[in-house]
């Protein structure tokens, strides 16, 4: 399995960009995608899982937080999950990583324990 995030910058707020993870994984298609986030001093921290279909969970205190701001739209005949981000805020400022998951002792978590690629780090600053 290879996980790529890309995508990140430097920004000014109220401006945009799209963050992409690319998987080389098998069966990509059947596998749920996490993005997550980590600000300095701060653990990693799930912001939204993507179904195999397409489908957007979010967990809540991210989901405040961005509401109408970003979506994550998934192709799977590239074995891509985006996370397009706008209106960008100071806050918004973290690294950015995904990962194929797996449901286990009822929560999300990396299918491949302890297994990240390298995260995409997004800055908003004037």
């Amino acid at each position: 399995v290879q996980l790529q995030a890309s995508g990140g910058g430097l920004v000014q707020p109220g401006g945009s960009l799209r963050l992409s993870c690319a998987v080389s994984v098998s069966f990509f298609s059947r596998k749920v995608v996490g993005w997550y986030r980590q600000t300095p001093g701060k653990q990693r921290e799930l912001i939204a899982t993507v179904a195999e279909s397409g489908m957007v969970t979010w967990t809540t205190s991210y989901f405040e937080s961005v509401r109408g701001r970003v979506t994550i739209p998934r192709d799977n005949a590239n074995n891509t999950v985006y996370l397009q981000l706008k209106s960008l805020k100071p806050e918004d400022t973290a690294v950015y990583y995904c990962n194929i998951l797996t449901f286990r002792r009822g929560r999300w978590e990396a299918e491949i324990p302890n297994y990240w690629g390298q995260g995409t780090l997004v800055t908003v600053s004037s």
